[in-house]
């Protein structure tokens, strides 16, 4: 009985393919652009598609006929085109739309306009809209950092609803996200830390933060369990255009970038985008410095009507000095960041204290179209991180007058990346039940190998007497002794991993995701095991999405799995090898997404609880022990609203509460960066009269309440409310902005206890050609 359905299914299945055809093409604005977003509607069908970054879409499974083609999105002329479908084949319907430019004085009029949107097809590594998701998510876009005269990496994670950006002491930057500590993990979906360097701005198209344990599809080695970063890059468009902008600021910002893209021939089938920056700028404090310079070239080659080929490079190279690390010994008698006795702005150490690293960062994404219904994409990467030498100082506190200086230097350290990828993404019927599916598999080779300088504590020197800076010189003579100079030895690991997604659409209001993940680690070197190590995982996904309302209103709840897989064994004091089974967090998760006024009103609220049963501690004897618990839970709201024309409205809400539920110390304590409240808000209004024409303005800011230091939380990291404004003035071309930051001049700390910038100013200057 069940042959005969399947056979049934079958020539159901073949006999709908044989009457129908399918519509594809590539949409640009007039510039060249990509028009990503853009609605294609087929009339009287209901039939449509959204198009993607790359400006591509897809209408299948559409019954032999003439139609009328509707393309239309905000800022953009709608164009209508007719077309015709034959059975058994695909029409290929392009678009050039033009900019409306009375919308675009709107700024933005729907909550999916290119200031602030939400269609990824990065986030559930399939086309699928915000409403169909059980996932949370938040996006930053290029049009809201450039709004916000955003120069800094660091200033582009602030805009994100429910996390807070951290600066680490080695130079590199991530986020604390729903009470976990979250690296910069991803590049368009493939591994490309930022452990020891950062990245420009200058070629971001987006930034994608997907809350909450994300190993199912990402895998353990890019993911934390509060989520995952993904910075996505900007691609060659069709035409030619470019811009030049030059800024200057406080603490002698000076900063020149420029963007440039053109088809290199005239069938418009090899395509370059290069986007570059050179950066300089001081620190607001005695000590501190960065000089940077990156350069992403693109190339994009349309082999046939079904083929593309991307070819992407990102060069990142920088001189600059790492933020002070701040400690405290048992007797300090510190409790608060703020009874530091050192002033805001003072240094212990001279500005000479730098580091030298580079990165280098090769992509290789080939797309194929099998059919209407099916897409292949191949991704190969190499990532080549270098730190050439890095300078690292340390305060500890030994009383409230004395403390104790330590620098260290990191280098020559190497850390490589060689990612493969390869997904299968593609939509089938079976009766009246829609799936969307995705299969994949995924393979990371990492190497890592280096050179630490390490001694005592230089000194220790009270504050109130007089006392001279450490500098370079001073540091080398104790640290570059053969006997400080120590190995970090070699490592080689590799991340195999096969997944499957699918999303199964149950009716017309009705969405089921299911997904699963295996994961096998090996690690040849750089354990403590002869000939190596090796520990499997699997990590599940289940998702339920219902539309209440259909297109405005839903509700889901979704069970997500993370492990991690770092450091799989370590070496006990008595010499004994404990081996670390992986550590899994489970997250159950339900909340609301609505989408009203034809998308001018979108909001997610949701309330999570993440579980790790099996948890790392410490004892007293310093033994490694794995049966800690940990619960992380919260709520989050995010809100994007256009109530009126020209009108701009973006709240962000966060509460968390991770803790430490079993230990044999600090049990009950809550974890170390993790602030219970994080807001983010910002509302601009872009003037469409003529008397102000093209002239806008935008105010907001952060706010984060008070962390712990430590476990212990002994020390306390004081809460901090930061305000931004902006005023900006853009028409076809040119654009100028100014943007003042941290306009209450507050002193804050993030949850690293890195110390911020005091007040401070940036313009900017672009030429649009």
């Amino acid at each position: 009985m069940k042959n005969v359905y399947l056979l049934i299914c079958l020539q159901f299945s073949i006999q709908s393919l044989a009457q129908t055809g399918a519509i594809k093409g590539t949409i640009t604005t007039s510039d060249g652009a990509p028009a990503e977003f853009v609605n294609v509607v087929l009339k009287k069908t209901g039939r449509a598609a959204v198009v993607n970054q790359q400006g591509h879409y897809t209408i299948g499974r559409v019954p032999a006929g003439s139609y009328m083609a509707v393309a239309s999105f905000t800022g953009l002329l709608t164009q209508e085109r007719e077309v015709t479908v034959a059975a058994g084949e695909t029409t290929v319907l392009d678009f050039v739309l033009a900019e409306d430019n009375q919308q675009l004085q709107e700024v933005i009029v729907k909550g999916n306009s290119r200031l602030v949107n939400k269609e990824s097809d990065n986030v559930a590594r399939m086309p699928l809209k915000n409403l169909e998701n059980p996932q949370v998510y938040n996006v930053v876009g290029k049009e809201l950092l450039k709004e916000q005269v955003v120069t800094v990496m660091t200033d582009a994670l602030k805009a994100a609803p429910g996390v807070v950006a951290v600066s680490y002491p080695s130079g590199g930057i991530g986020v604390m996200s729903r009470g976990f500590g979250t690296s910069i993990g991803a590049r368009n979906g493939l591994q490309s830390d930022l452990g020891r360097s950062s990245a420009d701005v200058s070629n971001i198209e987006r930034i994608e933060f997907i809350k909450g344990p994300s190993g199912t599809l990402f895998g353990a080695s890019i993911s934390s369990f509060g989520g995952l970063v993904n910075l996505v890059t900007k691609r060659p468009g069709e035409n030619f255009f470019g811009n030049v902008s030059l800024t200057l600021g406080s603490f002698g910002l000076s900063r020149i970038a420029a963007d440039v893209n053109s088809p290199l021939n005239k069938e418009k089938t090899v395509i370059a985008r290069v986007n570059t920056a050179l950066h300089r700028q001081n620190s607001f404090s005695d000590f501190g410095r960065t000089n940077s310079f990156a350069f992403a070239p693109s190339l994009l080659f349309k082999a046939t009507d079904r083929l593309t080929v991307l070819f992407d490079a990102e060069i990142f190279n920088a001189n600059s000095s790492r933020p002070t690390y701040t400690r405290f010994g048992p007797q300090s008698g510190i409790t608060n960041y703020k009874e530091i006795p050192l002033g805001y702005r003072k240094s212990l150490y001279d500005n000479d204290l730098d580091s030298k690293t580079q990165s280098q960062k090769y992509f290789v994404e080939a797309k194929y179209q099998l059919n209407s219904d099916w897409t292949s994409s191949t991704n190969i990467s190499y990532v080549n991180e270098f730190t050439d030498y890095s300078y690292q100082t340390y305060n500890t506190w030994i009383t409230k007058d004395r403390v104790a200086r330590y620098v260290g230097i990191w280098g020559p350290i190497k850390n490589t990346y060689v990612n493969a990828q390869q997904n299968f993404v593609g939509k089938f019927q079976t009766g009246m039940v829609k799936h969307t599916l995705l299969a994949g598999l995924s393979y990371t080779n990492y190497y890592a190998s280096g050179m630490s300088k390490s001694a005592p504590n230089f000194d220790t020197i009270s504050i109130s007497q007089p006392y001279k800076l450490i500098d370079k010189v001073y540091s080398d003579r104790i640290l570059l002794q053969p006997a400080r100079v120590s190995s970090r030895g070699t490592t080689k690991n590799q991340y195999m991993g096969a997944y499957v997604s699918e999303v199964v659409n149950l009716g017309d209001r009705l969405y089921a995701m299911l997904s699963l993940r295996f994961d096998r680690f090996m690690q040849a070197t750089g354990g403590f095991t002869p000939g190596g190590y090796d520990q499997n995982s699997l990590s599940p996904k289940l998702g339920l999405v219902y539309q209440l309302v259909k297109n405005k209103v839903s509700v889901f709840g979704n069970y997500m799995n993370g492990f991690q897989n770092t450091n799989p064994q370590i070496e006990q004091p008595d010499g004994s090898i404990l081996n670390i089974k992986p550590l899994y967090a489970n997250q159950w998760e339900a909340g609301i997404k609505s989408e009203w006024l034809d998308g001018k009103v979108n909001a997610t609220l949701s309330y999570y609880t993440i579980n790790i049963d099996n948890a790392l501690r410490t004892d007293d004897s310093r033994f490694t022990r794995q049966d800690g618990k940990q619960q992380s839970k919260g709520l989050e709201l995010d809100i994007l609203a256009n109530p009126v024309t020209g009108l701009n409205v973006i709240l962000g809400y966060g509460y968390n509460e991770n803790r430490i539920v079993k230990a044999e110390v600090n049990q009950g304590n809550i974890v170390a960066g993790a602030p219970k409240n994080i807001a983010t808000y910002w509302v601009s209004y872009k003037f469409s009269g003529q008397a102000l024409k093209n002239l806008g303005a935008g105010i907001g800011g952060n706010y984060a309440s008070h962390s712990y230091f430590s476990d212990a939380n002994t020390v306390t990291i004081p809460s901090y409310s930061v305000l931004n404004a902006t005023l900006f003035y853009e028409n076809a071309k040119w654009r100028t902005g100014l943007k003042l930051n941290n306009i209450g001049n507050t002193e804050y700390w993030d949850s690293y206890g890195i110390y911020n910038p005091t007040r401070n100013f940036t313009v900017d200057l672009a030429i649009k050609f």
